[in-house]
């Protein structure tokens, strides 16, 4: 049972405006949308952030984004981040050797070296203590420019921002990510956990 229960999608309208965008990612507002717009101003915040962040700028794809998500949401425990993670993953193109084998991306050959190295900094960022060094500063460097390299960390950061906010407040699991999670990651013991 979620600490907070979601407010209707229609409650702010200029939350549920901008909460469009997630019409195209997710197939849905999540509920986590829907929770935070009790405080109007932090849910229009935070859309605005999450578009910032996904917006493609240069050879970071849509689909590299949201598994650079999954992995961050793996590496911190939320299962809702997880769902939601590799459900917009599958919507953005992610090739499905991919998304069969993301927890195999460092030697499954799906994955390019440069995908690798920015799966690793993905999950070397999202672990307490911080795991990111000059080791894995030179191999990023040796693949992505600066710019890419500011846009995972924002994939990054915004999803330590989500995975303590909905594993914090229990968010109900929508069924279409319910669907993903369980089709993409179910046979590696994926489960809702607290989500239902």
């Amino acid at each position: 049972m979620p600490l907070i229960t979601p407010l209707s999608p229609d409650h702010d309208q200029e939350t549920q405006d901008l909460a469009t965008f997630f019409n195209e990612t997710l197939g849905f507002c999540p509920n986590s949308v829907l929770t935070m717009q009790r405080r109007p101003a932090i849910s229009k915040a935070f859309i605005n952030l999450n578009k910032a962040v996904m917006a493609n700028e240069g050879r970071v794809t849509s689909a590299l984004k949201r598994l650079i998500a999954w992995v961050s949401s793996n590496a911190t425990g939320c299962r809702y981040c997880q769902a939601h993670a590799i459900r917009a993953a599958e919507r953005y193109g992610a090739e499905q050797e991919q998304l069969d084998n993301v927890w195999d991306y460092r030697t499954h050959p799906a994955f390019s070296e440069a995908e690798r190295v920015a799966l690793d900094f993905s999950l070397a960022a999202s672990q307490v203590p911080n795991a990111v060094d000059d080791t894995l500063k030179k191999r990023l460097n040796s693949y992505w420019d600066e710019g890419e390299i500011v846009e995972m960390l924002g994939v990054i950061s915004l999803f330590g921002y989500l995975n303590r906010w909905n594993d914090s407040m229990g968010t109900t699991l929508e069924n279409g990510a319910i669907e993903s999670g369980e089709q993409h990651l179910g046979k590696h013991g994926w489960e809702k956990g607290k989500h239902i």
